[in-house]
């Protein structure tokens, strides 16, 4: 079963960045939209950002400005570069593809990577 793969968490300072990068487990499966949620032990995940299979970008309030979603087809990978790390940003992150099957709609995930920011 395909599966997507976070990368690029760890331990920053506040006002510090991390690029935070969303793969396949097959390279066959191919990485266009995605969606970045975060979630918090004990709290619900949240979008934070998505980039859809065009040049359409979302982002939650909170990081608007902040953070970017990028894509680079060559590599079949999808970016969010965290800028400006602050306080409220420790999460697991998880990076998400929903796609249209014969069965019907799947959505896939990773196991997620962990940003810790400290102070």
């Amino acid at each position: 079963q395909v599966q997507l793969v976070e990368s690029g968490g760890g331990l920053v300072q506040t006002g510090g960045s991390l690029r935070l990068s969303c793969t396949a487990s097959e390279s066959t499966f191919v990485i266009r939209a995605i969606n970045w949620y975060r979630q918090v032990a004990g709290k619900q995940r949240e979008l934070v950002a998505a980039i859809g299979s065009g040049t359409a970008r979302h982002y939650a309030e909170s990081v608007k400005g902040r953070f970017a979603i990028s894509r680079d087809d060559d590599k079949n990978t999808v970016y969010l570069q965290m800028d400006n790390l602050k306080p409220e940003d420790p999460a697991v992150y998880y990076c998400n593809s929903r796609k249209n099957r014969p069965y019907g709609i799947h959505d896939y995930w990773g196991p997620g990577t962990q940003v810790t920011v400290s102070s």
